[in-house]
């Protein structure tokens, strides 16, 4: 038979350099001795050394990392929780209000979300520093959480849950040691997906910062305003690489899950 020329493959190839062509441009162009993005003189790692020797950027990263390793776990624990309450909620028309609730959040544009934290953090009379960024992480990052966990709740069967307390098990022992395991993969789901949002945030995070306190995302901008520096380029590549590294941990989980309830199907 005649083979077809594989279209969809083209388009797909085509739309994928498009959208890391920049990307990669950017990272080449982090090792250029010339100091410019105009002409690739020589490999150096000079932008990638003055990274490592800013100390001011050096605490930004660690302020970056604490922001999004907090955000993520009490995300993580709330949006376990709410999706647990959604899971169970007896009248559909209650859990569908719910679920558009927390889907509004994350189609959201980011500026609104930024914007309204704002408002609420100065009516409220928080202020505008490390509180305000860290309860506005957990804000984004919870619906992000209940969508991760949802569908592993969905598949579990209710006779899972039946057994155990045929056999005696307390509502406690049938949330630490039935749902809590069976759910474990779309948990570790929600947390990676939720510290990636947190390191990669800009918009959200430049409308509640302030009292010198700032992230990564936050600096690079103001950065790139003051004139091109290839050591922004060396930051945003190390940025894009751990945030490829958390991406890929997540697709790891997610097949290992799928992978897992496979197996547990009877041939």
């Amino acid at each position: 038979m005649k083979k077809t020329f594989n279209w969809p493959a083209v388009y797909l190839a085509f739309v994928f350099v498009i959208l890391y062509a920049p990307i990669f441009y950017l990272m080449v162009y982090s090792f250029n001795s010339g100091g410019t993005m105009y002409g690739f003189e020589s490999f150096t790692w000079d932008y990638y050394i003055e990274v490592f020797q800013d100390t001011r950027l050096l605490i930004i990263v660690l302020n970056t990392v604490i922001i999004a390793l907090l955000s993520s776990l009490i995300s993580t624990v709330i949006g376990v929780f709410g999706a647990l309450a959604i899971t169970y909620v007896k009248r559909q028309r209650n859990k569908n209000t719910l679920l558009s609730l927390n889907n509004v959040l994350i189609v959201s544009p980011d500026v609104i979300i930024g914007a309204s934290l704002l408002i609420l953090f100065t009516f409220i009379g928080i202020r505008l520093g490390f509180t305000s960024v860290l309860l506005a992480h957990i804000a984004f990052s919870v619906p992000i959480v209940v969508i991760m966990v949802l569908p592993k709740l969905q598949e579990m069967s209710p006779t899972l849950i039946d057994a155990a307390r045929d056999l005696g098990a307390s509502r406690l022992d049938v949330l630490t040691k039935v749902i809590l395991p069976y759910i474990t993969p779309g948990i570790f789901a929600g947390f990676f997906m939720a510290l990636t949002y947190s390191l990669d945030d800009f918009a959200v995070t430049f409308f509640v910062t302030g009292n010198g306190f700032t992230t990564l995302s936050v600096e690079i901008y103001s950065l790139a305003r003051q004139g091109i520096s290839l050591q922004i380029n060396a930051l945003s590549t190390l940025i894009f690489l751990v945030t490829l590294v958390l991406v890929m941990g997540y697709y790891f989980i997610s097949k290992k899950s799928g992978a897992g309830l496979g197996m547990g199907v009877p041939k």
